[in-house]
């Protein structure tokens, strides 16, 4: 009955239709390798084991800022930044940045157990064996101050 429907409702290309289901992924495979055989072949820009073609300094601070913004949700506006400070593998040492004394609190958390969250969430999709040491520290204005934007590689 759905693919009827969607036969009558498109106006599209009927060559190939693909029922896919978001909730169990079902189908999706399929379509995946379909739209791969529509892809023309090009040059290989990076080697096959690279992922990114970001630092991996900088992936794992958006990592880190990805997992606080997730944790805090609406406590918290985007006005946090986070930097690698030090990178002596598998120590790796980032700073937070806030910009207001409240704002570290909430990034803290009681007892630290926000900090801890994020520590566990983004350490869980970093190389094994990784050392992530997390420090808050409070920058006022950081958005409209030319040495701490230059800092943050902004």
């Amino acid at each position: 009955a759905v693919m009827k429907q969607l036969l009558r409702a498109s106006e599209f290309d009927r060559s190939a239709y693909f029922p896919i289901s978001a909730a169990t992924g079902r189908g999706v495979d399929v379509l995946v390798d379909h739209l791969e055989g529509l892809m023309p072949q090009g040059p290989r820009w990076y080697p096959l084991d690279t992922v990114t073609d970001v630092e991996e300094a900088f992936w794992v601070a958006e990592l880190v800022r990805e997992k606080l913004l997730a944790l805090t949700h609406d406590e918290l506006p985007h006005s946090i930044a986070c930097r690698v400070t030090e990178w002596d593998w598998p120590r790796v040492r980032c700073e937070i940045l806030v910009e207001r004394e409240s704002q570290k609190g909430i990034v803290i958390g009681k007892k630290g157990s926000v900090l801890k969250q994020v520590g566990i969430a983004a350490r869980a999709q970093m190389r094994e064996g990784a050392f992530l040491e997390l420090h808050v520290k409070v920058d006022r204005d950081w958005q409209r101050k030319a040495k701490s934007l230059d800092r943050l590689g902004y």
